[in-house]
């Protein structure tokens, strides 16, 4: 099933580095409502994430050459881009006084999804986490689903950055290793 995909994500890779619109528009399509999720829950209101999703496209589009299938996949890289795209819109709106940055408690209780949205809930990727130890847990929470930086982090846990980054390649391992098992099962 993994060769699949690896195969399925080549392709797609490959036409889209050669300027493919219609693999443009299948990417966006498969991929667009997960990665709003995570944008909004970032940026908590719609236009912001609306305005943050297109940027985050048009970032894709052109930098999608400088993906590298050996370093990850295309989803990871797309939502590395898109959330860093997030962080950047509420660091210009907080340095513009038009929002404050949420805290995490915040955040996490009074977030809501757009309904038409895929939120990382509906991936199971929220399950998958709970079965953490608590450590790596809030690490993930903060660093995934809030947004924050590993320094961010630091500062708010008053932890040392070492301990953070550490704890974050630890807890990746273990999901790793959590979701490899799950595959097997199915």
């Amino acid at each position: 099933m993994k060769e699949k995909e690896d195969i399925e994500q080549h392709e797609l890779v490959t036409q889209l580095k050669q300027g493919d619109k219609k693999s443009f528009d299948l990417l966006y399509t498969n991929y667009s409502s997960a990665l709003y999720g995570v944008v909004y829950r970032i940026l908590q209101t719609e236009d912001a994430a609306t305005d943050v999703m297109q940027e985050t496209f048009v970032k894709i589009w052109k930098k999608i050459d400088s993906f590298d299938e050996n370093k990850g996949r295309l989803y990871t890289w797309m939502l590395n881009i898109a959330r860093n795209t997030a962080i950047d819109k509420v660091r210009k709106l907080k340095r513009e006084g038009r929002v404050e940055i949420q805290t995490f408690e915040n955040f996490v209780s009074n977030s809501t999804i757009h309904q038409t949205s895929m939120s990382v809930d509906h991936l199971g990727v929220k399950e998958v986490v709970e079965q953490l130890d608590e450590e790596y847990k809030i690490i993930i929470d903060y660093l995934y689903f809030g947004g924050y930086t590993q320094q961010e982090v630091s500062d708010e846990l008053d932890i040392p950055l070492g301990t953070v980054k550490t704890r974050a390649r630890t807890a990746m391992k273990k999901l790793r290793k959590i979701l490899t098992n799950f595959i097997f099962w199915i």
